[in-house]
């Protein structure tokens, strides 16, 4: 959520994001119009209400004619006064609930529009030449015996699978490895609840009333997590931490779960975009001026990551219109799929600033002893998605492929054969 004060103080900052987001930046005027109108109901009530407080000693005092006068008053005050304090909390109310609907405010140097207007800050590796037709990560999944989506879909339905033998292997090798990764650079290991309530939802900036990304049980008013972000962003809720032992980094590991409400017919095959898959996410809590250098620590570890599977990719800074609701900035990092001949989405890491720690009541004390809102920023370590870049970048004619170095002590395999 926004501060207040930054609307009241810069408006132009918060229309500048909403132009860049391509949003209508004529909700400022309404923000400024609802916190003017409460403000003036609010001194409206507290001097109605010291009127009160003061009739009451003056009646005390008085007597005959004049004390009925007072007492017609008072009774008059009492109505007046629970009008006015109706109508503070009525715009309160009304304020809150725009400020909910209102995106983080992006950074200026984020790249202005929509989904295609990303910008390319870095391309590491090259696309391999490969002297053979080059099966994609299903037919090579099917191959070794690794991924059945058939079996997948019969159980649960349409883009649903099972990993298999050395496909399930792959994974959890995946996995192991970027915790490991994770707790060598000071995170603490985390495994996540995938089941929040609203308020933990809605907190890390998700519309749970509108959002078609998510599932939800009605009957125990229960969300299932897109990310173990969400989780971890509610972990500390409503409670202070000292500033002297921030950063706070935990490493998650979770499954997780998407409607992909908005992707039909597209990429229907294989695990490209499936209903449920299990990730390894950073998330940092760190003071607000610390949380630009952060962002570049964690997009160094994805890096760090990628190098260890050792596939070409290349780094975006996504356009402020791509960004959700909590990203002030967001950088992904997209590795070449060989039979797509296109780069894809592997990992990203999210600045959000202070916009979910005020939704959630998250709150750093300095030496001071002055409580202040701090930052939360977001990375993804590995996923199940990694395992179509590593599947088809790796193989080799045969359909076997070879597991990157880095891995092998994790899956424990130096190569996946087809099953015989």
């Amino acid at each position: 959520m926004i501060d207040l004060r930054t609307i009241r103080e810069a408006p132009d900052r918060l229309r500048a994001s909403q132009h860049a987001r391509g949003e209508d930046d004529s909700i400022v005027d309404t923000l400024l119009d609802l916190d003017e109108r409460r403000r003036s109901a609010l001194t409206s009530f507290e001097s109605l209400r010291a009127e009160q407080k003061s009739m009451g000693k003056s009646v005390s005092k008085a007597q005959g004619e004049e004390k009925q006068a007072l007492l017609q008053r008072a009774k008059e005050l009492a109505a007046e006064v629970k009008s006015a304090e109706a109508e503070a909390e009525r715009l309160a109310a009304e304020l809150d609930e725009v400020l909910h609907t209102v995106p983080n405010i992006v950074e200026e140097a984020a790249p202005h529009g929509g989904e295609d207007d990303y910008v390319v800050l870095e391309t590491v590796g090259k696309p391999r030449e490969f002297d053979f037709e080059p099966r994609d990560h299903l037919e090579l999944g099917e191959l070794l015996g690794a991924i059945d989506m058939e079996r997948g879909a019969k159980v649960s339905g349409s883009r649903f699978y099972f990993l298999k033998g050395v496909g399930a292997r792959l994974q959890l090798g995946m996995l192991n490895m970027a915790m490991q990764h994770a707790i060598a650079n000071g995170f603490t290991p985390m495994i996540t609840p995938v089941l929040v309530k609203p308020e933990t939802m809605q907190g890390t900036g998700f519309h749970v009333a509108h959002d078609k990304e998510i599932y939800r049980l009605p009957d125990d008013d229960l969300y299932l997590v897109g990310t173990s972000e969400v989780a971890l962003a509610g972990y500390h809720a409503d409670e202070i931490i000292p500033a002297d032992q921030l950063p706070l980094r935990y490493a998650g590991w979770s499954s997780c779960f998407r409607r992909e409400a908005g992707s039909y017919g597209k990429d229907t095959r294989g695990i490209i975009r499936v209903h449920q898959f299990d990730k390894v996410e950073m998330f940092s809590y760190c003071r607000p001026e610390d949380a630009h250098e952060e962002h570049q620590r964690l997009l160094a570890w994805e890096k760090e990551m990628l190098a260890k599977i050792e596939v070409p990719y290349r780094i975006i800074d996504t356009a402020a219109g791509d960004l959700g609701m909590s990203a002030a900035r967001k950088f992904d990092c997209e590795a070449w799929i060989p039979t797509q001949g296109r780069y894809r989405e592997l990992t990203s890491t999210s600045n959000c600033t202070e916009f979910q720690a005020r939704r959630l009541a998250v709150r750093l004390r300095d030496e001071d002893g002055k409580p202040r809102p701090l930052a939360t920023l977001n990375g993804t370590l590995a996923t199940t998605r990694w395992i179509v870049a590593i599947l088809e970048n790796h193989q080799q004619a045969d359909g076997s492929v070879v597991i990157p170095e880095a891995l092998r002590p994790y899956v424990g395999l130096d190569v996946l054969e087809p099953v015989k």
